[in-house]
């Protein structure tokens, strides 16, 4: 995929970065496959979730990464923000949780709920990037 991108200039990713991504996912795929095998919880997911946002993506845990956001009463897992903006929520399952229409409704409704665009579903070795399109009434978002 990394590859696919650099044919287009306009989507290039710099060596560094993707050198970046690609030793790191290297290392992730061991430490999700040792984390199914032990059955880990919601809780441990989303720890490894958050390292995975910043050590393979490189986004800053500590500053750019905050657990449990209050939305109407409930909490998404993880929220990610950048220059102030949320950009995006996670909602996480435990690692052994097959992701279900429930759980893309619940992730779909949290964003929608706090209007922001892009949601991602979890359990750490699948991820799934939704588009919400807000419009009336809301559509259940794209997956990509």
């Amino acid at each position: 995929m990394i590859s696919q991108l650099q044919g287009d200039r306009s989507m290039a990713v710099p060596a560094k970065v993707e050198a970046r991504i690609s030793t790191q996912l290297k290392k992730y795929q061991a430490v999700l496959k040792a984390a199914k095998q032990r059955d880990i919880s919601e809780a441990d997911t989303v720890t490894i979730i958050k390292d995975i946002l910043a050590d393979v993506l490189g986004y800053d845990k500590y500053k750019e990464v905050s657990s449990e956001h209050a939305i109407r009463g409930t909490y998404v897992d993880l929220v990610v923000t950048v220059d102030e903006k949320q950009r995006f929520l996670i909602e996480a399952k435990a690692i052994n949780i097959e992701l279900k229409d429930a759980h893309v409704k619940q992730a779909i409704d949290y964003a929608a709920n706090e209007g922001i665009t892009w949601v991602v579903l979890s359990n750490g070795a699948v991820w799934r990037l939704y588009c919400q399109k807000f419009g009336k009434p809301i559509e259940a978002a794209s997956e990509i």
